[in-house]
């Protein structure tokens, strides 16, 4: 991917009437039908998730029916003309984390811990998980998941890259820098290994520019062949207000300078009120008691927010940019993880419910329709220190940098 070369447009995937719970009750007529909404809309990236449970019912055996399932959808996405790009190790998604019965520990639960969720769980619980970077076991089960499905898929036509996993530090963090970047490279050997022909990635977000969460940018970048970059200006203190349409953007320049090459921002969005009205905040009440600080925006102004942030996007020199996400999910689903708690998580689609587009999916079809090329960045942001010195404290620095950053 290089100047000139076509901006990707990609969404996130989830079934709208099936989300985390697809694979255990597949029907490829549905992932046809929506395929083909997404294809027509103009887009051509689909990232999606392959539920650790679903694809790896114990540590040593991988899902004969799953693997068949995903071979359907690679072979939906290339009737028509859809690059995929599957993220394993999911792991986090949409609030909870979502854990395989046998990656559950005795050890205590520490404190911050996520609610731990499962396919047939269906009330959140505090447990423990194995940490998923050194626990020898959970290696050997990464390692066997990554191998047959990039060995089973490496000459498919629909596949674009690989992932390994969707902000991986909300799942389990590594215990240091090191070990994080040894993983990630370990574990990229093992795709290559299987599919020398395909790149590799994982999926970090704005705590790995926040924080030294273990998951550098900057050494993710020596051991992948992509950096990609999540952020919310409506989840972040930085933003200057919830649809900030300079966050996203400033986030896509920072990491730029710290992995030293263009980002692809794999997710941005915004959730919206539902039936449609004005923009507001709210809090949501969590399972540990706590209340969770919320912001709904109205559609319109959803859709305003999109217009600003796609060509800022483009002219800071990303890759491209995959929207968070394809659909609000059905009412059916909303009194099952994640939609019963975290309730905002039920309307970040460019679509909703009922399979209408919202005024944000036209918008970014009308950005489509300009045929967006990659471009040279318009600005960037400069360190004003090494990266070991930022990574001390990123949140002393990306204050100023923001500042200085402006508005595009």
């Amino acid at each position: 991917m290089a100047i000139g070369d076509p901006f990707i447009m990609g969404i996130n995937y989830w079934p709208r009437k099936k989300a985390m719970y697809w694979w255990e009750d597949f029907d490829a007529t549905e992932v046809r039908e929506e395929f083909s909404q997404i294809a027509a809309l103009g887009l051509t990236h689909v990232r999606f998730f392959l539920l650790w449970e679903s694809f790896q019912p114990t540590p040593d055996r991988v899902s004969i029916r799953s693997l068949r399932d995903l071979r359907t959808v690679c072979d939906i996405a290339a009737e028509l003309k859809l690059k995929l790009q599957p993220t394993f190790f999911t792991g986090h998604m949409s609030g909870p984390n979502w854990a395989p019965p046998w990656m559950i520990s005795k050890n205590p639960v520490q404190a911050g811990q996520r609610p731990v969720v499962g396919l047939h769980r269906q009330i959140a619980y505090p447990k423990q998980i194995f940490n998923v970077y050194t626990e020898p076991f959970l290696i050997a089960a990464e390692d066997l998941l990554l191998g047959t499905v990039c060995g089973e898929l490496k000459d498919h036509p629909a596949v674009w890259a690989w992932s390994l996993g969707n902000e991986p530090d909300l799942f389990c963090k590594p215990p240091d820098a090191a070990t994080g970047k040894q993983w990630v490279a370990d574990r990229v050997a093992t795709i290559k290994a299987a599919d020398p022909n395909h790149p590799a990635l994982i999926g970090l977000h704005t705590a790995s520019i926040d924080y030294d969460i273990g998951l550098r940018v900057d050494h993710i970048a020596e051991v992948t062949d992509i950096s990609v970059m999540h952020g919310y200006s409506i989840y972040h203190p930085l933003a200057r207000k919830p649809l900030d349409p300079d966050y996203v953007p400033f986030t896509c320049a920072l990491t730029a300078a710290l992995a030293g090459r263009p980002i692809l921002y794999e997710e941005f969005g915004v959730n919206t009120q539902s039936p449609n009205g004005p923009s507001f905040w709210t809090q949501l009440p969590m399972e540990d008691g706590s209340e969770l600080r919320t912001f709904f925006s109205s559609e319109e102004e959803a859709a305003e927010y999109y217009a600003g942030v796609l060509p800022r996007l483009q002219r800071i020199g990303a890759l491209g940019a995959f929207c968070w996400c394809f659909p609000d999910y059905d009412p059916k689903l909303w009194d099952r993880p994640p939609c019963d708690r975290y309730v905002h998580e039920r309307f970040f689609g460019l679509w909703r419910s009922d399979g209408t587009l919202k005024p944000m999916g036209k918008v970014v079809a009308d950005f489509i329709k300009t045929r967006p090329t990659i471009r040279a960045a318009e600005k960037a942001v400069e360190l004003p220190v090494s990266a070991d010195v930022f990574y001390r404290d990123p949140g002393k620095y990306n204050r100023g940098m923001y500042e200085e950053f402006g508005m595009m």
